[in-house]
């Protein structure tokens, strides 16, 4: 009687998912590097290794330094295999990103939006979509996939649920952009996408606990619990915009009272510096370099208000670190000691021992960053997986 063994193709895949990860983590190296590594015998790397090579995701890019016998021939990732694209669909912007396989940026584009309904933004986002595709370089897999970041609720199919910002109810972005451009598409709330961007190309890199604040028109968080995005029972945490902070508050589009984001975000500062001549952002902190008083205490209270949020999630999640990002981020040097005071007064001490609150390090692209690593990560998954055909686009 035959004894049963594991499945060929299965262990085919596995072992392809650990020396590609060995390439994509630790290149330059060489087949015999991957054996001592991973624990694989040196002819199924080298049989693995052809295979990657011939459908152009490895290539062999000479000689390395002898320990005693023939040099090895060291091999790299190939990261212009294809082409990323990543969106931030904003309130009052559209931003987007076409990255090579490894996350870097190729091409930058961005547009002012000025309507909210979704006839008149959608035509700009296939319109800036086509427009990074037309600029990238020729490569084997083309466009591997599209991620764009909603402020908003996204559920597993790719429909934005609920945007109160947007003013976007049921819209099933996934299914429209798929359709229009025969691509795989991945739809997520944008701070989520900033979370995944921060810590895979920013401030959060080699933080496991990471709680990503969106701090723009409204405000949102993506939480990251070991390098992993939470998501709750239905996909839809993080929504912490929606902190209740003042009973009997402001109404807020969602419904409620007294929201978070009423008090901390770019809309907050904008609602106070209107009257004084200042609609914008770019304006309020000029303003601020210039010394007003009142820009200064507004941005001052705005920051003791975004302390107030933060100091919550600590104390609920204990993070290794808090990354502040969006449009506020560019408001540090007048927002951040009311931050870090608040959060020291608010927080118990066990949970602020050692946790850091942090400024995007990719400034205004960690949810296009972001997003293009959605596509990048569903690309590689499918790799692993042995599917190894997508079509140029």
């Amino acid at each position: 009687m035959k004894r049963p063994t594991g499945d060929a193709a299965l262990i085919k895949k596995i072992n392809t998912a650990i020396v590609l990860d060995d390439v994509l983590n630790h290149a330059p190296l060489s087949r015999a590097q991957i054996s001592e590594r991973s624990g694989l015998n040196k002819a199924t790397v080298s049989s693995l290794v052809m295979d990657l090579i011939e459908h152009h995701l490895v290539l062999e890019i000479g000689m390395g330094q002898s320990s005693g016998g023939r040099k090895p021939v060291m091999l790299v990732f190939n990261e212009v295999a294809g082409y990323a694209i990543g969106l931030d669909l904003g309130v009052h912007y559209i931003r987007g990103v076409l990255t090579d396989l490894k996350g870097e940026v190729i091409r930058e584009a961005e547009i002012t939006v000025k309507s909210r309904q979704a006839d008149k933004v959608l035509p700009l986002l296939y319109e800036t979509i086509e427009g990074l595709i037309s600029q990238a370089p020729d490569s084997p897999y083309g466009i591997v996939g599209i991620g764009i970041g909603v402020p908003g609720i996204v559920d597993s199919e790719g429909t934005v649920l609920f945007a109160p910002n947007l003013e976007w109810e049921h819209i099933p972005l996934r299914q429209l952009v798929s359709e229009r451009f025969s691509c795989p598409v991945t739809i997520d709330n944008e701070a989520n996408a900033g979370a995944q961007g921060e810590q895979k190309y920013g401030a959060g890199r080699g933080i496991n606990h990471l709680i990503y604040v969106s701090a723009g028109t409204g405000i949102g968080t993506g939480i990251m619990l070991q390098k992993e995005l939470y998501r709750g029972t239905s996909g839809f945490s993080g929504e912490m915009g929606h902190l209740s902070i003042a009973l009997d508050g402001k109404k807020c589009r969602c419904g409620n009272n007294g929201c978070w984001e009423l008090y901390a975000s770019e809309n907050a500062v904008l609602e106070q510096t209107e009257p004084l001549g200042l609609a914008t952002m770019e304006a309020v902190n000029t303003a601020a370099e210039h010394g007003d008083h009142q820009v200064l205490g507004i941005l001052e209270q705005t920051g003791t208000y975004l302390g107030i949020g933060i100091a919550n999630i600590v104390n609920v999640f204990n993070p290794e670190a808090v990354v502040i990002g969006n449009h506020l981020r560019l408001s540090e040097p007048w927002i951040a000691d009311a931050i870090r005071d608040t959060v020291a007064r608010r927080t118990l001490p066990y949970h602020r021992k050692n946790m850091q609150i942090l400024f995007a390090e990719l400034r205004g692209q960690s949810a296009v960053r972001g997003a293009a690593y959605y596509a990048i990560s569903d690309f590689l998954a499918k790799i692993k997986d042995g599917v190894y055909h997508h079509p140029v686009t």
